[in-house]
């Protein structure tokens, strides 16, 4: 099934330079604009985009401030500054559970609270200031490359986020940041408020006072744009909107991102709205830069293509959608931002060679959901011009390319033309199995142009299920994939998942026993459950896979649905094959590494020899295992 991308009426390249022009003319000013990338992500290299708004920004003639306060909120949770402002936070804390114990019986995790913060003494802290500041040490310096370093920083960065997690209970801090709770659900526009407003909490107030706050007094921009990537950025999202408007009611405050994207169908009704003026769906650079031109010349919004405003009449949502002709895009522009901080050793820098998937079949899938136009990529040459421009100007010898499936044929030139230019560089990207890359001369060149760390869309090993997900591929190609990449060096990573409609118990242990077959040749997997997505094709056409979603009115901003099934695992049962196997698989795929950012640093230093060092002591010295099917 196609992806549709019928979601407006398009705006053509005429009408959208006219409105530039007119925007520019009448404006009077060039614009200062704050970006803000939002907690929470996992701070080891820019997210893209920042630079790719500051780059068309810039061009238009507007000054830019680009804000990760993502890195600077980690940076700062492990200092010196914030665990002193955590060990004030603990009488505070240890009152009000004397409080709530007056009103009602205290519940065992809060008793358990109550005991721990009185041990959280100023030694304690100390303690741990010297064990956060060595950690960040570590991350950041050749040391980095050492294992049994790098795990015990990881565990201090743990060890530091459970101890901020006492005093702003019943909220719930974590590293890796994704598990990060604030106890409100993220889903419920109303629960989102009340979470902007409970100062117990919401970290993220304290994040604003200390970190947004002094930086909009400092700067004094006219516009601030914050890009929400994943639902979770919308607590801290939301509480910087809100603090701002309070703070600062005359700066234009507007969001956009994926997450945004996704919920444009209920934000203009969503009681978020009077948090910020305006939001950009799909793509925002021409979007982004018409409307800065629009709020500096004061004029209405409505001819500003890809745009929810609001206005003295209300809400409303722009007739017009725009899709970016990727030839005209400048590079990314990363200056202003903190490339030496990053939790990482050396320089990564994202970069986007394309919009959109290739193949934009999978039925799981809903990436398309973020575009008006189909898939679009930039020129050979102009892809190597940049790569060269990027290295050259910050000193970056390690490039993510984040695209979302890199195209056989494109994967194939960018290879040669990374030899041919002598380029030097390391990197990773995204791709499909195809049956078109199965030759030596490919991964002989994907080895020599600097290929390291491959995260491939496995899904399944079942030829039935593949077939239900539209993949296009037989286990057949992933088998010679899989060997390609293991015998190139190149270090291959599978994501997939239980319980797509219709897949059975013994089609999820084959697909398991397809991995178990090969896993001379895979490295590492990344496993989880079938999600029904609010835009993915099983939801636009729940017959065909007979599928019955459950969607609660209440839950406004819900990203997925509860579901049932008439054939197949249900979630239930998917959750249980989930479960079996993350406690019976090849422990060879325990690694005592997490973010991928840091494998691919390791790969890219040692090659895949240092493999058995980044496996689990137990999966070094253990004998054969039995099957996961023999397990079961």
């Amino acid at each position: 099934m196609r992806v549709e991308y019928s979601k407006g009426e398009r705006a053509s390249k005429e009408l959208i330079l006219l409105n530039r022009q007119s925007f520019e003319a009448t404006s009077g000013r060039k614009m200062k604009v704050m970006l803000i990338f939002p907690p929470d992500w996992f701070p080891s290299e820019p997210y893209l985009s920042l630079p790719s708004l500051t780059a068309v920004l810039r061009q238009a003639g507007h000054q830019v401030i680009q804000k990760d306060i993502n890195l600077e909120m980690w940076d700062w949770y492990f200092s010196e500054d914030f665990l002193k402002k955590v060990l004030r936070r603990v009488p505070q804390q240890l009152d009000r559970l004397r409080k709530l114990a007056k009103k009602r019986e205290l519940e065992e995790w809060e008793q358990d609270l109550q005991l721990t913060l009185c041990d959280l003494t100023r030694q304690r802290i100390d303690d741990l200031i010297k064990k956060a500041e060595k950690a960040k040490a570590i991350i950041r310096g050749e040391v980095f490359y050492e294992i049994d370093q790098l795990e015990w920083a990881i565990h201090v960065f743990r060890e530091v986020t459970s101890v901020i997690s006492m005093v702003y209970a019943p909220a719930r801090i974590c590293m890796p940041p994704m598990e990060t709770d604030l106890s409100y659900k993220v889903f419920v526009s109303h629960e989102v408020m009340d979470a902007v407003n409970d100062t117990q909490v919401n970290v993220y107030r304290d994040v604003f006072e200390h970190l947004v706050k002094p930086a909009i007094e400092a700067e004094q921009p006219d516009v601030v744009g914050i890009s929400i990537v994943l639902q979770q950025q919308m607590f801290s999202s939301m509480t910087f909107c809100a603090l701002i408007k309070q703070h600062f009611p005359h700066i234009h405050v507007t969001i956009g991102g994926n997450t945004v994207t996704r919920l444009r169908d209920v934000l203009p009704q969503s009681p978020l709205f009077q948090y910020f003026d305006s939001a950009v769906v799909y793509e925002g650079e021409t979007a982004f830069v018409q409307l800065v031109s629009a709020v500096g010349a004061k004029r209405s919004l409505a001819d500003v293509p890809n745009t929810i405003y609001k206005d003295a009449t209300g809400v409303h949502v722009s007739a017009t959608s725009f899709a970016e002709d990727m030839q005209t895009l400048p590079p990314p522009d990363f200056d202003g931002l903190p490339l030496d901080k990053y939790f990482v050793p050396t320089k990564i820098l994202p970069y986007l060679a394309t919009r959109g998937c290739y193949w934009g079949r999978c039925e799981f899938c809903d990436h398309g959901e973020g575009y008006t136009a189909g898939y679009r990529s930039k020129k050979i040459q102009d892809i190597l011009g940049e790569i060269t421009h990027l290295r050259d100007k910050y000193g970056a010898k390690h490039f993510h390319f984040t695209d979302e499936s890199y195209p056989p044929a494109l994967f194939r030139k960018l290879t040669r033309g990374l030899i041919d230019s002598k380029m030097g560089i390391a990197w990773t990207t995204h791709m499909r199995f195809e049956k078109s890359l199965l030759e030596d001369q490919v991964w002989q060149d994907a080895k020599d142009s600097g290929c390291k760390y491959l995260h491939f869309g496995y899904e399944s090993g079942n030829e039935r299920v593949l077939k239900l997900m539209d993949k296009a591929t037989t286990t057949e190609i992933m088998t010679k994939h899989l060997k390609y990449t293991a015998e190139a060096g190149i270090w291959n990573h599978c994501m997939g998942f239980f319980g797509f409609p219709g897949e059975t118990r013994e089609e999820a242990w084959s697909s398991v026993e397809f991995l178990e077959q090969n896993k001379d040749h895979v490295h590492s997997l990344g496993f989880g459950t079938f999600d029904l997505g609010r835009h993915n094709p099983v939801a636009k056409h729940p017959e065909k896979f007979g599928v019955t979603a459950y969607r609660n009115p209440e839950w406004d901003l819900a990203l997925d649905y509860y579901f049932t099934v008439k054939q197949g695992l249900s979630i239930e049962d998917a959750e249980r094959v989930f479960e079996e196997f993350e406690r019976n698989h090849n422990p060879g795929w325990d690694l005592r590494l997490f973010i991928r950012e840091y494998i691919f640093l390791y790969i890219a230093r040692f090659g895949l020899q240092k493999l058995p060092d980044l496996q689990f002591r137990s999966a070094r010295v253990a004998t054969v295992p039995p099957s996961l099917a023999g397990k079961m």
